[in-house]
């Protein structure tokens, strides 16, 4: 069966859009389907069954011990391409346990990161004075985010301001607008 230019050129587009659509990064795939992905359905589950999880946020410390590293997390909710949400409240920390050393300058505070993981038995710690019961995951795998940052300038132009004669206005006078869009890569 002989497929038309129509046909192949309309597979290559379909193939290039599905390619730029945003995937999970490697270093976040689970073992398992059953991939719990909400911080408040996290805090409910037994530890003891070691269920997986995936979950994302801003580092807010990181302490490395004799052979793993131990990293405070302030949740984030995470997109199904585990990137941490910009907009969204924070719903509460955890502590994630990485095996080997993890740099604190490069894993520094503020970053976003998400790890994947099993439940592991919660500990208490301290926020300040303030004493907390923090979630526990034993991560296998975890991503570190870079914020990028674009400028965009709403310009009216010139076409809402006619030329008369003498009385034109220069295009620098016209009144702009703009916005920073902050995006998770």
């Amino acid at each position: 069966m002989n497929s038309s230019p129509i046909q192949l050129v309309f597979v290559a587009l379909t193939a290039l859009l599905l390619s730029a659509c945003a995937s999970l990064p490697e270093e976040l795939t689970a073992t398992s389907d059953a991939v719990v992905t909400d911080y408040a359905t996290w805090t409910q589950l037994d530890p003891a069954q070691h269920h997986e999880v995936r979950l994302g946020g801003v580092i807010a410390k990181v302490t490395n011990l004799a052979h793993q590293t131990r990293v405070e997390v302030v949740n984030l909710p995470v997109d199904n391409a585990g990137r941490p949400s910009l907009t969204s409240e924070p719903q509460g920390r955890f502590v994630a346990y990485v095996k080997g050393f993890l740099d604190p300058v490069t894993y520094g505070e503020g970053r976003l990161i998400t790890l994947v993981g099993t439940t592991g038995e919660p500990e208490r710690g301290k926020v300040g004075d303030f004493e907390q019961l923090f979630p526990v995951m034993n991560a296998h795998g975890h991503y570190l985010w870079r914020v990028t940052e674009r400028v965009v300038i709403d310009d009216t132009g010139p076409y809402l301001f006619p030329c008369r004669n003498f009385y034109c206005r220069h295009f620098d006078d016209y009144p702009r607008n703009g916005r920073v869009i902050q995006e998770v890569n």
